[in-house]
């Protein structure tokens, strides 16, 4: 088949030679038959093109693996879509992105000044009701078979910034601010044909381009706003990484603010357990093992082990489900490998950590 845009990769597609990332590290093995994991792993490492064998999967095969990634029927999110709880949320959070993309249009377009007080109001009730019907990770997850727009993915990131930040035991103020540069941390994506940001094969260079510069956009849409600097930082860094591997700037460690810090982590999250044109949403446990693989360099060290510590927390005894099929129930986290807790199944107690052909497909 020769090379292949990653946008453009399917599972059951085999690689034909080895994968290094920027700095040598091998990444995919040659022969790896890709999955909506590795593919993922392959675009997180800004991977474009990759040598394949083979003809991979046919257009059928590859929607039928698509529908088995979905949760299942039986699930307890396929569950709690059916209550009213859930109907009235998504009707709440529907009307809330909406309201807002309107109010992006119109900073962007005529410069509207932002009140502050009305975006964190708009967040805080919508938090509210998420953990008071359910739980807020629980009721995020149960809307990811939705299409996922740039407006609904700027209020989930603030809602898992505002999160996030009490984890860290900010202060209220500090909070408050977080969740607003999560909330206008893709302001900049007002400018991006929606066409581009929808498109399902691969992008030119100079779609890509304009894909990237929505960071500079953001920034200058925000830069005579009556709004905080962090607010604006953030527009601007919130793809800078930690090593230096990030853009547009190119810088690092503390170099970033400490807000596009949090939030970046928070971004990447959402990204990949969102649905995508190109693929279903992700496993909560596939984005954990992600930043464990691959993103721990990339991100402020006492940030990202916080989140994911905490993440992981969320689903202590509940069930999942296991890369070969079986059920079972997370006793406790592994410090040293969040993705790979202790289980329990109907045949006793063993620790994912001893077993590196499984890993959880599925929260249920």
């Amino acid at each position: 088949m020769g090379k292949v845009l990653t946008q453009d990769l399917r599972p059951g597609m085999k690689v034909e030679a080895d994968i290094f990332n920027d700095e040598g590290k091998m990444i995919v093995p040659q022969g790896t038959v890709l999955t909506d994991n590795i593919i993922t792993r392959l675009a997180f490492h800004s991977i474009v093109m990759v040598q394949i064998v083979g003809e991979g999967m046919s257009d059928e095969e590859y929607f039928a693996s698509q529908e088995e990634n979905q949760p299942s029927n039986d699930s307890y999110f396929a569950m709690l879509r059916t209550t009213s709880e859930f109907k009235e949320y998504k009707r709440d959070f529907d009307k809330s992105t909406a309201d807002f993309k309107d109010r992006c249009n119109s900073i962007v377009s005529e410069n509207s000044p932002i009140d502050t007080q009305e975006m964190l109001d708009m967040v805080g009730d919508l938090l509210n009701m998420a953990q008071k019907k359910t739980g807020f990770y629980d009721m995020l997850h149960s809307m990811r078979d939705y299409d996922d727009e740039s407006y609904a993915h700027s209020i989930n990131v603030s809602l898992i910034t505002n999160v996030f930040c009490h984890w860290l035991k900010m202060s209220q103020e500090e909070i408050d601010l977080a969740t607003l540069c999560g909330l206008f941390h893709d302001i900049g994506k007002t400018k991006v044909p929606r066409d581009i940001l929808r498109k399902s094969g691969r992008l030119t260079d100079d779609e890509r381009q304009i894909i990237q510069r929505h960071t500079v956009d953001g920034f200058r849409a925000l830069q005579n706003q009556n709004v905080d600097v962090h607010i604006k930082n953030t527009a601007l860094m919130h793809h800078e990484r930690y090593d230096g591997s990030g853009y547009p700037l190119g810088i690092k460690g503390t170099q970033i603010d400490p807000y596009a810090r949090i939030v970046a982590i928070a971004d990447v999250y959402d990204a990949i357990t969102s649905p995508r044109v190109y693929r279903a949403a992700l496993c909560p446990f596939t984005a954990i093992e992600i930043f464990e693989d691959e993103g721990l360099q990339k991100y402020d060290v006492h940030f990202i082990m916080t989140f994911l510590q905490n993440v992981v927390y969320t689903y202590v005894q509940r069930p999942v489900r296991l890369s070969n099929g079986e059920v079972v129930r997370i006793v406790e986290t592994n410090p040293n490998a969040y993705s790979r807790p202790l289980v329990q199944s109907d045949h006793g107690f063993y620790d994912l950590r001893e077993h590196n052909d499984l890993h959880i497909t599925e929260v249920l």
